[in-house]
């Protein structure tokens, strides 16, 4: 008989497929995004996000926490929270990722502003109220992590603690 250090992993059932995922993602605006400075301290903040072609844009102030630190450190994690029932916690995806600080006038952005591509981040006027304002560019890695999507609630309630998937998003 197998000892439980030796049994063989679960497999999880009702994992999302990458196309549910990046669907979820893109009908929301809002994360966390956590970032940290050349010495490791952590920094959260709240943020609204646009996903395009594959990456998370973001729009900011070039004095910024998050920018400074991001200049130090590229790594960052985000968190969006997924509300799927009006009781218990979200779901989530999370992720880690890669962040560029790109000016308001590279031609990148400036691309995606003119397409209406930045929409989410920009129709609050940020580019007019804020003259220091800069973008974010986050390239999520591969594996992207879940808590509670593509699982039927009965089967999540049944054992919370299974709820958690890792999705390759690419």
């Amino acid at each position: 008989m197998a000892s439980a250090a030796h049994a063989p992993p679960r497999t999880k059932e009702h994992s999302p497929s990458p196309d549910a995922i990046k669907k979820e993602i893109v009908r929301r605006s809002f994360c966390s995004l956590a970032t940290a400075d050349a010495d490791g301290a952590p920094h959260v903040v709240g943020i609204n996000y646009q996903f395009v072609s594959g990456h998370f844009y973001f729009a900011t102030g070039k004095r910024t926490k998050k920018v400074r630190n991001i200049r130090q450190n590229p790594r960052v994690a985000v968190f969006i929270p997924v509300r799927k029932y009006p009781i218990g916690p979200p779901w989530s995806i999370q992720f880690q990722g890669t962040a560029t600080v790109l000016s308001r006038d590279d031609p990148e952005i400036v691309g995606l502003l003119k397409a209406g591509k930045l929409k989410n981040i920009t129709r609050f006027g940020v580019l007019d109220k804020e003259p220091d304002a800069c973008f974010l560019k986050v390239k999520p890695a591969k594996k992207i992590h879940t808590y509670g999507l593509g699982i039927p609630l009965l089967t999540l309630l049944r054992n919370i603690a299974q709820g958690d998937r890792t999705i390759d998003l690419n």
